[in-house]
């Protein structure tokens, strides 16, 4: 099969295309074969030796996997050969890959491999943030920063699917229309003022939720942004900077900042993602859809983690590897 192999830790120019072995499936665990993988933020990271989990060199990159099982090890009965499932396992971005049984979803119906390969990461990171960290009630505001990303697109539609409101803030130009295509209420370009105009869409409140991927130089306006007892959920650092909390502000103004890692929730409660799935999956049949961006091949996989480190892909990139 055909792979890229991160062999050194410089950034999207370490991958290599290789020929690997086809994976044999062990115990508890069944092959699939990849149609689709999204490409997200840990893959930049991951190639640059930044990301929390550093496997040992060199090895297969990719994570948010689309496909059909095409093995299972003998006994196994979690999933059968023909299966169209969803896995989140290292070594998405190649022909086969092979991951625990019980780690696989059932994909919706109702998409694409595409889609379930947007679907990924960013959707159940969105809903995770959105209703167990902060426990969002319908028509409350939420704010996203970062939203022209993919946990920015996620965060829009799950927002809307339970029954907020939603601001969507953005620095990137010309994202307007698809942000307001994919629900937002309100389009905020982040510029000098951009508070100001928060506020006169809450009128003077800000908002109950603010959902925070990107850190950096915007945190402290945001937090300004957010309603006297609302939430305020930092999910990551996008822009790089790791911004600071003025402890009086939270105090005075009753707001919770809290933080809202779904990798490492998972790993003490794997149930979870089956849990998070069945909400999205009854969103999906109400008519959710994770939209498709850009599409890169297989041989592109350098290119698309290049454009996304580089803030040019709007929404959600996909690596297409098989019909």
């Amino acid at each position: 099969m055909r792979a890229q192999v991160l062999t050194e830790e410089i950034g999207p120019d370490g991958l290599q295309l290789q020929e690997r072995p086809d994976p044999v499936p062990q115990p508890g665990m069944a092959v699939v074969d990849v149609k689709a993988c999204g490409v997200c933020f840990p893959d930049v990271l991951m190639t640059q030796g930044k990301y929390q989990l550093r496997p040992e060199l060199p090895f297969v990159t990719g994570t948010e996997v689309a496909g059909v099982v095409s093995a299972v090890a003998d006994g196994e009965t979690a999933v059968k050969v023909g299966d169209r499932v969803l896995t989140t396992v290292l070594g998405g971005f190649a022909e086969k890959t092979i991951a625990p049984a019980q780690m696989m979803l059932p994909m919706p119906p109702e998409l694409t491999f595409d889609e379930g390969a947007a679907l990924g990461i960013n959707y159940q990171t969105a809903y995770f943030a959105l209703k167990i960290r902060a426990d969002l009630q319908p028509d409350e505001t939420v704010l996203v920063l970062g939203s022209a990303g993919g946990i920015g697109v996620a965060t829009i539609q799950v927002a809307k699917a339970m029954g907020a409101k939603v601001i969507a803030a953005v620095h990137r130009t010309g994202a307007a229309d698809m942000l307001t295509e994919l629900g937002a209420d309100h389009v905020v370009q982040l510029e000098e003022g951009w508070g100001d105009k928060v506020k006169e869409l809450t009128g003077g409140a800000g908002a109950e939720v603010v959902m925070d991927p990107v850190g950096g130089d915007v945190f402290d306006e945001a937090l300004r942004q957010t309603k006297r007892g609302g939430r305020y959920v930092v999910i990551g650092f996008a822009a790089g900077g790791i911004p600071t909390v003025k402890i009086n502000r939270i105090l005075f103004r009753n707001i919770a900042v809290m933080g809202a890692a779904w990798g490492e929730w998972v790993r003490t409660d794997m149930a979870e993602v089956g849990r998070i799935q069945e909400a999205l999956n009854a969103m999906i049949a109400d008519g959710l859809r994770p939209p498709v961006n850009v599409r890169y091949a297989l041989e592109e996989v350098p290119q698309a983690i290049a454009d996304l480190a580089d803030g040019k892909v709007k929404g959600k990139a996909i690596i297409s590897i098989a019909d």
